[in-house]
């Protein structure tokens, strides 16, 4: 028996509602948030994201289903959405119209990783992509729509929020923290340790608990901002506090990805064992120019839609659409009829084969319907179907051709 892959999952029925509603609740947030939708390939040239995710992430390092295509061009599966939006950003050409363009996307990704509890090498995001407004407001009205799904899909959350810096002060702090690393590279990991080399930055995101240990006093980027970026980190922990929204400080937080500068942000729940992220993002002010764009403002966020599947607190629902069967087969051309007009406003469900009534009842209370039309001997006879409103119980029959 041929089976899914390892770390893909099938998405049935039983998912699929609650799957829809998050992305149909956040899609309906983000269009009032002034945001349009967008759709990027799910297969790009492999260059794209190891010039924006960065060379030396576990991304590009270890993660990504890359090969080389019958043409010879060397591919992947996308591992995250932004940089895709990005690349669609600068080739129509957007970047040299100026203006403020806000995208959201959703879609499944693809990372060769452990396949765990909310974590899969196939898994789908919802994100937006803001292009153009420099201002840290942007950043914390980003993070405001994030709070809105969150607070109407019921999820509690913490944000803990950071600043990565920009090209004026990061050089300093880089420096001083890849001397405090060398001071304890010993005790660090191995991935750790070529970090120092390749990304220092990077190691303040290690989960090995011995790493996190010798961090705790390792210099931190929030103590060496530049005026501007100062100033920007206070205006928004002045905006989070003015809202009343749960939030902590995390100077090591510093993202997976390369691209951040300034603004850092992720929403964690310890809903789903030990506080994990499922939203996540900040500002990427050169990752436009660095993708060979005109050098734009941006900043965005992405939420895994698995990492959140059981927390969501789903509307009540009562029951809904119609039920159509006969129990004669000479009304199935009847029924097939009134299947398809009543389809225009409803939902229908049909059954194709002879049933006794205690049968089409059954099957109706099993979809959920609202109401059952059955056609019978008598019905057919004159022209009329029986009709019952499994709600209130009220039952009737009437003229075919007035059934609306």
């Amino acid at each position: 028996m041929i089976q899914a892959l390892r770390g893909m999952k099938d998405i049935l029925p039983s998912d699929n509602e609650r799957f829809i509603y998050i992305i149909e609740t956040a899609s309906r947030i983000a269009k009032r948030y002034g945001y349009d939708y967008i759709e990027t390939p799910l297969l790009e040239e492999t260059s794209l994201f190891k010039r924006s995710v960065g060379e030396s992430s576990d991304i590009v390092g270890k993660e990504m289903y890359q090969f080389i295509d019958k043409g010879g061009h060397d591919v992947c599966l996308r591992p995250e959405g932004t940089a895709g939006v990005v690349r669609a950003f600068i080739q129509n050409k957007l970047d040299k119209k100026g203006g403020i363009h806000r995208f959201y996307y959703h879609g499944p990704m693809f990372r060769y990783e452990r396949p765990q509890k909310g974590r899969l090498r196939e898994f789908h995001q919802f994100g937006c992509e803001s292009f153009g407004e420099p201002s840290v407001f942007e950043d914390f009205t980003m993070i405001l729509m994030i709070k809105d799904i969150f607070d109407t899909l019921g999820i509690g959350y913490t944000i803990k929020i950071n600043s990565l810096g920009c090209p004026e002060c990061m050089p300093g702090y880089r420096e001083k923290l890849i001397e405090h690393l060398h001071d304890i590279r010993d005790g660090l990991c191995e991935d750790c340790q070529r970090r120092i080399e390749t990304n220092p930055i990077r190691v303040l995101d290690c989960k090995v608990d011995s790493c996190q240990a010798l961090l705790k006093v390792s210099p931190v980027i929030v103590e060496n901002l530049c005026e501007s970026c100062d100033s920007d980190f206070n205006t928004l922990i002045g905006l989070m506090k003015s809202h009343k929204l749960p939030f902590e400080l995390d100077p090591k937080l510093v993202r997976g990805l390369d691209y951040y500068t300034r603004t850092a942000f992720e929403f964690v729940s310890s809903e789903i064992g030990a506080q994990s992220a499922i939203a996540g993002g900040g500002r990427y002010n050169r990752l436009v120019e660095f993708l060979g764009g005109k050098p734009t403002p941006a900043v965005g966020f992405a939420l895994g839609i698995e990492r959140i599947m059981e927390l969501v607190e789903m509307p009540e629902k009562g029951r809904q659409g119609l039920y159509l069967g006969f129990m004669e087969p000479e009304a199935i051309g009847t029924i097939l009829e009134l299947a398809h007009r009543k389809r225009q406003s409803e939902t229908v469900h049909t059954e194709y084969g002879k049933k006794s009534l205690k049968a089409h009842l059954k099957a109706a209370d099993r979809l959920g319907a609202k109401r059952i039309g059955i056609i019978g001997e008598d019905e057919m006879k004159a022209g009329e179907i029986w009709i019952k409103d499994l709600e209130t119980k009220e039952e009737k029959r009437i003229a075919i051709d007035q059934f609306d």
